[in-house]
């Protein structure tokens, strides 16, 4: 299928799966005359790396995970577990850094005009 075909297909911009191949997390064909041309398999390629997307991962870890077997649903295989969880424990550790300073930042401002 053409660009224009799966940009349909998946609700996604052509400008942002010309994104994709170029982080490499697409690799159409090219045709004799330079088209693009994406296998059917394609449209859930892009579906999960929206999807991955969405759940925060940053392109070089979709890198990671994306030759991992997966069916798009709540299945997920195994090889992608040790990636997911090195993201999970970023997180993590940004979230207590964030509960942190915001505990900072109330100590602040309940002492404001007290001496």
């Amino acid at each position: 299928m053409r660009i224009g075909e799966l940009a349909a297909a998946t609700g996604t911009s052509q400008r942002l799966l010309r994104y994709y191949e170029e982080r490499g997390l697409l690799t159409p064909e090219r045709t004799t005359n330079g088209y693009r041309r994406y296998a059917e398999t394609a449209v859930g390629d892009v579906t999960r790396i929206r999807r991955l997307l969405a759940a925060g991962l940053p392109i070089r870890v979709i890198n990671e995970v994306l030759d991992c077997e997966w069916d798009g649903a709540d299945y997920v295989e195994p090889c992608m577990e040790p990636a997911l969880r090195a993201e999970l424990a970023a997180l993590d550790s940004k979230l207590d850094d964030l509960r942190h300073r915001r505990s900072e930042l109330l100590g602040l401002i309940e002492h404001i005009g007290s001496r």
